[in-house]
């Protein structure tokens, strides 16, 4: 139940081309402290709940725990929400053994486009696509949670 990801900024459109798959997503945030974000997600028409723990050294790797429930019951889960919901364009792309998911988002952080990669370990290697820019693993301001409360429409350019 631990998740290690990086994540990384996009800096063109190419990746649209290599997508298999690609699902709108709406989430908002029952609880956005960074010790425990508590998400509710609607993606397509499926529903998730996810519990993430703190970010261990380093932002890759923390605890997550994810479960499917009804679409109804995540319809209903988001008008409890705190205030921001995030809503974005997740775009899957297979590179070698692993799967990119690209998100391009909308409403109050649209502009932003960021990539994340689940991996094994840490330390694992893995082919880095020519889309793909500058890594922010390390930076809360590029986590969703964060992005729900402090859009990036509002940042300082």
């Amino acid at each position: 139940m631990v998740e290690i990801e990086r994540k990384f900024l996009v800096k063109s459109a190419d990746f649209k081309e290599q997508a298999f798959t690609h699902n709108k997503i709406a989430q908002g945030y029952l609880s956005a402290v960074p010790e425990r974000t508590v998400r509710v997600r609607i993606k397509g028409e499926r529903g998730f709940i996810t519990i993430k723990g703190v970010s261990q050294q380093g932002g890759m790797s923390r605890f997550e725990w994810e479960n499917e429930i009804p679409l109804d019951e995540a319809l209903e889960l988001l008008k409890l929400c705190e205030k921001g919901k995030i809503e974005k364009t997740r775009y899957e792309i297979k590179l070698g053994k692993h799967i990119f998911e690209v998100d391009e988002f909308y409403g109050e952080n649209e502009g932003l486009v960021m990539a994340e990669v689940e991996l094994e370990s840490e330390t694992e290697i893995f082919e880095k696509p020519d889309w793909l820019g500058e890594e922010v693993t390390n930076d809360p301001r590029y986590y969703n949670a964060y992005l729900s409360k402090n859009p990036f429409k509002e940042r300082e350019k």
